[in-house]
């Protein structure tokens, strides 16, 4: 007999009833029902910050906004960010998450008490996510900040020419588009390192043997700046007595904040 879960819930609760058992056993039987009878847990709806979920539980929905500048224009679609700027114009795109994008404005209240739109905001959304997913979320939000933040202040890396004995010789070429790096440990070899599109680099004029690099996109700038230091890198000699290369000593913007 096929029974639904109304009446196999009203069945139990019969057998519960009508059963006829030991007293010790009573207990556990009473505990054991009310585990069975009891309705099942239902996922809840979190928005803000996500924090590290426990168990496997999914959430229905899981969102953070972000507040975008007024100075900024941001567009939205399928999943494809652009984000314009006084620095020029970053486009990112999100297809590779499940995530929703979208751009909302909040309700709020003003001193006569009336509700009127707030600040515009980017709103990110991950229905029936695990853990992973749910992590997406703020991978998304970080990535559009630094949008935000590049397109109006700018990202500014500093590095160090370091030696011990033979001095480091960098030659910017191109204007600040190309760096080549001669004498390292000794070495004849010419070492040349393109920075990356939108990426420039200058000699510091305040501080000896330091480079400036510089641009509107983070990943770039790191990217550049990361070559740079590949291209020092000691071989076949002790690297704790050889500490000879290009390090990176400073992250900043362009934009000092005042």
């Amino acid at each position: 007999m096929c029974l639904n879960r109304v009446s196999f819930r009203s069945r139990l609760y019969e057998l519960a009833r009508d059963a006829v058992v030991p007293a010790k056993f009573g207990r556990r039987l009473s505990i054991a029902a009310s585990r069975v009878l009891s309705p099942l847990p239902l996922a809840s709806t979190v928005s803000g910050p996500v924090g590290r979920q426990s168990g496997a539980m999914k959430l229905v929905k899981a969102s953070q906004d972000i507040t975008i500048p007024d100075d900024i224009k941001l567009e939205v679609k399928s999943r494809k960010i652009r984000v314009t700027g006084p620095r020029g114009t970053l486009t990112r795109d999100f297809k590779h998450l499940a995530v929703d994008m979208y751009k909302t404005h909040d309700q709020v209240e003003n001193d006569e008490g009336e509700m009127v739109e707030g600040p515009l905001k980017l709103r990110v959304d991950c229905h029936f996510g695990k853990r992973k997913r749910l992590a997406a979320i703020r991978t998304c939000t970080s990535h559009v900040q630094n949008m935000i933040k590049g397109v109006t202040k700018g990202f500014e890396y500093k590095m160090r020419l370091v030696y011990a004995h033979f001095p480091i010789n960098a030659n910017i070429t191109d204007e600040g588009s190309c760096i080549e790096v001669r004498n390292f440990l000794g070495e004849k070899r010419v070492r040349i390192v393109n920075m990356l599109p939108g990426v420039k680099i200058v000699r510091s004029t305040n501080v000896k043997d330091e480079l400036v690099i510089s641009g509107s996109d983070i990943e770039l700038v790191s990217k550049s700046a990361a070559l740079i230091n590949m291209s020092c890198h000691v071989k076949k000699k002790d690297i704790r007595k050889f500490l000879d290369g290009v390090y990176v000593s400073e992250k900043t913007t362009i934009v000092k904040d005042e």
